[in-house]
């Protein structure tokens, strides 16, 4: 039985990231699993990145404020190494899917947060089609969480999917496109400066008796080319040609030379799919904010706040059953790139006359 398209049962459905595949041109495939897109598209992409760093690393050093400071502390603790919600969060740009594992003492209490490799992880469904547990697979190895509503095993982080109920969709799907022209036109460019960036252009044979070269005169003498005549390091070598053989340059047309702004396109077609200003990745000649300042503000109230807010009150929620009216929250009084916005705020609450002190605070995000 199916509900909504969905299997009934403890079957699993599988990541959207893992069912879908990228195709472009001719029916290439790039690439087919998310940890191919991974390597290839974060490893070894600098705007991808960068883009990530800057959202991940600026919603680290958020203050933060909570219910309970021991919500804070698990937060912020270690989480293999690195803080916790900063791998959520990279998870959830490049996944939509962050798993925070919530290990337990011996009295049943909260002991750590981890997070989990959201590849791994698979939702099992009820009879009614809701997650009812998770399954953790290393290897061969498959780990069942429970996901309890009232102290689950696992705190289940996703974004917004469209065309599935279950799994999150993230940002590295929608710019592989992007990461690809990126990628592609680097190493074409890398190609031309490793043939003295330029096209070798063509030897041509005119015997002036109509015979060709043989297969092992033609084998010799590419030899000699590659030897000899290709690489950075002999760029404007002269050439000595035997009879029979003339050099005919070839040239590139301007469209074929505008790989600057190929690369620039897909650069910020990336950084639109990660919701950071261009500006802030060194892309020239982008005038979409008045200077650095405007476009670090923008990537807080458009990129960083909206992803806190997911993580944060996510995790507050897992933890309900524990901390009993969990929240936890970025602590925008503290935050320097939003200080000229707070002011305002605190300013126009300041000069409201009708309201009284216990509104204003709570304007402000002050509690009583």
């Amino acid at each position: 039985m199916k509900l909504f398209g969905w299997k009934s049962g403890r079957e699993e459905s599988r990541p959207a990231l893992s069912r879908g595949v990228a195709t472009y041109g001719s029916g290439s495939v790039w690439p087919p699993s998310y940890e191919t897109q991974v390597r290839e598209g974060y490893c070894r992409n600098p705007v991808v990145q960068r883009a990530v760093r800057l959202v991940v690393e600026g919603l680290g050093s958020a203050p933060l404020v909570a219910s309970h400071p021991r919500l804070i502390a698990l937060a912020t603790a270690r989480s293999g190494g690195q803080m916790l919600i900063e791998v959520a969060a990279a998870q959830l740009l490049l996944h939509g899917n962050a798993y925070v594992q919530v290990l337990r003492d011996a009295e049943g209490g909260v002991a750590e947060l981890y997070a989990l490799r959201p590849e791994r992880v698979s939702v099992e469904l009820d009879a009614g089609g809701w997650p009812a547990a998770y399954r953790y697979k290393v290897g061969e190895r498959v780990t069942r969480l429970a996901g309890d509503a009232a102290r689950p095993e696992v705190v289940h982080l996703r974004s917004f999917n469209p065309v599935d109920d279950h799994y999150g969709l993230g940002c590295l799907a929608a710019a592989a496109g992007a990461v690809a022209i990126h990628t592609a036109s680097g190493e074409w460019n890398k190609a031309l400066l490793d043939n003295a960036a330029r096209p070798s252009g063509a030897l041509v044979y005119d015997a002036g008796d109509g015979s060709t070269l043989s297969p092992e005169q033609f084998g010799r003498l590419r030899a000699e080319m590659d030897a000899s005549f290709s690489g950075a390091a002999n760029a404007g070598r002269p050439m000595l040609l035997e009879g029979g053989l003339k050099w005919q340059a070839l040239g590139l047309s301007p469209a074929d030379m505008d790989f600057a702004g190929t690369r620039g396109a897909a650069a910020r077609e990336i950084a639109l799919a990660f919701g950071v200003p261009p500006m802030l990745l060194g892309m020239p000649g982008d005038a979409t904010y008045a200077n650095y300042k405007e476009a670090n503000r923008a990537l807080w109230r458009l990129a960083i706040l909206p992803l806190a807010s997911t993580i944060l009150t996510g995790i507050a929620q897992g933890l309900n059953g524990w901390f009993e009216g969990a929240a936890l929250a970025v602590d925008l009084n503290q935050v320097t790139a939003l200080a000229e916005d707070r002011a305002l705020l605190w300013a126009s609450v300041t000069g409201a006359d009708f309201l009284s002190a216990e509104e204003k605070r709570a304007m402000v995000g002050i509690g009583s």
